[in-house]
C-alpha cells in the first residue's frame, strides 16, 4: 500500500516475467511511468522477446512505446483499421492522429 503507481506498475511487470511466460499481455505498461522508466520497461519487454522468446502483446496509446514493437496494429471501434511493420514513434503518432479525426 506504500508503493507509488509507477512502482506498482514495475512490480506487476516483474511478477509477470518471473516465470518467463511464452506470451505476455500488457495493457498500457508505461502509463504510470516517467519517460526514462517507460523506455526501460519497453526495452526490457523487447529483450524478453529476443532473449527468451516471450511474445508480447501490448495495448498502448504511447507512440514511443509502440515504436519498440516489431509490428503495430491499429484498432478503431474494436476493428483492425491498419498495420505497420518497423514502426517509428513519428509514424505511429501520425497514424494515431489520423484516426482521431
Amino acid at each position: 500500500g506504500q508503493l507509488s503507481g509507477g512502482e506498482r506498475q514495475r512490480v506487476g511487470i516483474a511478477r509477470a516475467l518471473v516465470n518467463t511466460p511464452s506470451v505476455l499481455l500488457v495493457d498500457e505498461p508505461t502509463s504510470a511511468l516517467d519517460r526514462q522508466r517507460s523506455q526501460d520497461i519497453v526495452r526490457l519487454l523487447k529483450a524478453q522477446a529476443r532473449d527468451n522468446g516471450v511474445a508480447t502483446v501490448m495495448v498502448t496509446h504511447d507512440p514511443i512505446a509502440a515504436s519498440y514493437a516489431d509490428r503495430v496494429v491499429f484498432l478503431e471501434d474494436g476493428r483492425i483499421v491498419d498495420e505497420m511493420a518497423d514502426p517509428t514513434a513519428d509514424r505511429v503518432f501520425d497514424r494515431i492522429k489520423s484516426l482521431e479525426v
